[in-house]
């Protein structure tokens, strides 16, 4: 073998360990590892959560979840739900059967596991904003899955039942795409309110239809969540907007623990809400002697600014930041900053009962609450090992570019080699 003839051999065996070390370190994320899981939690970080760690993690505190039930049986959910109760008549006396169809169902136990979540082990699993709260749990059954009680008597049932039983933060990840909201609605968020509970609320997602949000996000005195992409920009799909927004929070590629086992990725406000609700569970560990109202100023004042008004209809006052909520010096307030909706009643009602009265009597209503349906929702095992797809779509296309490419550099420089070296004549 001449010398030309070794060397072409050795950079040849060099190219083609370069692509394989490319092709492997695409491949390398799609071996599962213990924290794998975890590793997909960045909100974490860039939200301020392990940071608030420090200073609070929750205990003590209890959050109501108003949703599909949440399965205290998932192995992340260990120990989480200290009680729960059924207001729809389908579900179980718990709280904890997850009611409606696939995804649907699905997810009351997503928004625990992201609020509550104890994870499975010190580097994996689902670990939650506050992962020292525990949940209450009241199961509804909304839209096709509806039972014999009407969806808005659910949720006031649901609102009551909640305070009762000591919530000092509720989380609802739903929706009635609809500016208004039933008169018993008034009475049952007027009892929370009054009991000094935080109520914290989706603003619903373009992708499903909620292109401005509805009740309960548009209620006086709500705490309403928006959402945001990875790089902290208005989520198109995932979010929606309203003069109600209080602050925003991740809402794409979030990951949430499954009844029966496994996890999901999803998208949705229906993510971002308990994201918000476990900061205000850190400052009400933090800070027991504070009033539901200074809680939310709190979280509004030190949300990271954005670019525009403040507050806007798109991230109201801007990016949530846990750690500063929990440890910054805030000044006091004697009224909660997202208005007053005994005040709202006085105005509002007094003119619709001035009004014509609809048909048999009743209030005029056009919609009924329905959960926030998740968006782009994929089990994660999906993400940690390639599917025929991904191969035939992405992996093959790849690797026989990626081969093409370097049989054309080993030509490209075993020629450039071979007329350097040639001898000139003259």
């Amino acid at each position: 073998m001449s010398g030309l003839q070794r060397r072409m051999s050795r950079l040849g065996r060099g190219a083609a360990a370069i692509v394989a070390g490319v092709v492997l370190a695409l491949l390398a994320p799609a071996v599962a590892h213990a924290d794998q899981v975890r590793d997909l939690e960045y909100w974490l970080n860039d939200y301020g959560f392990t940071q608030a760690w420090a200073t609070s993690k929750g205990a003590g505190v209890k959050v109501a979840v108003i949703d599909t039930g949440v399965d205290g049986s998932v192995p992340d959910l260990t120990g989480v739900v200290v009680g729960g109760a059924d207001v729809s008549g389908v579900g179980a006396a718990n709280g904890q059967k997850p009611l409606g169809d696939g995804d649907s169902a699905n997810h009351g136990t997503w928004v625990g596991s992201l609020l509550s979540g104890r994870g499975t082990g010190p580097d994996s699993g689902v670990l939650g904003a506050a992962p020292q709260s525990s949940i209450l749990t009241a199961s509804v059954a909304l839209g096709e899955a509806a039972g014999s009680v009407s969806s808005d008597d659910q949720i006031a049932n649901a609102m009551r039942w909640a305070v009762d039983h000591g919530a000092r933060v509720i989380n609802m990840s739903l929706t009635r795409n609809t500016l208004d909201w039933p008169t018993s609605w008034d009475d049952a968020f007027q009892y929370a309110f009054s009991h000094d509970v935080v109520i914290v609320a989706a603003a619903g997602n373009r992708g499903s239809g909620t292109t401005e949000v509805g009740a309960p996000a548009t209620i006086p005195g709500v705490l309403t969540v928006a959402g945001v992409d990875r790089q902290g920009k208005a989520s198109f799909d995932a979010s929606s907007q309203g003069i109600t927004i209080g602050v925003s929070a991740p809402s794409e590629q979030l990951v949430g623990a499954n009844p029966g086992g496994g996890y999901v990725q999803w998208a949705g406000t229906s993510g971002a809400a308990p994201l918000v609700s476990g900061a205000v569970a850190l400052v009400r560990a933090a800070h027991p002697e504070l009033k539901a109202a200074d809680v939310i100023e709190r979280i509004i004042k030190t949300a990271r600014p954005v670019p525009g008004p403040v507050p806007s209809p798109i991230y109201g006052y801007g990016l949530l930041d846990a750690a500063a909520a929990v440890n910054a010096d805030v000044p006091h307030v004697t009224a909660n900053p997202m208005g007053d909706l005994t005040e709202w009643i006085r105005i509002h009602r007094r003119a619709q009962s001035q009004a014509v009265p609809a048909p048999g009597g009743g209030p005029v209503t056009t919609s009924t609450p329905q959960s926030l349906a998740p968006e782009r929702s994929v089990r994660v095992e999906q993400l940690l090992w390639p599917q025929w797809s991904a191969l035939t779509t992405f992996w093959m296309p790849f690797s026989l570019i990626a081969g093409f490419i370097a049989l054309v550099a080993l030509g490209g420089v075993g020629a450039w080699r071979h007329f350097r070296r040639t001898p000139r004549r003259g």
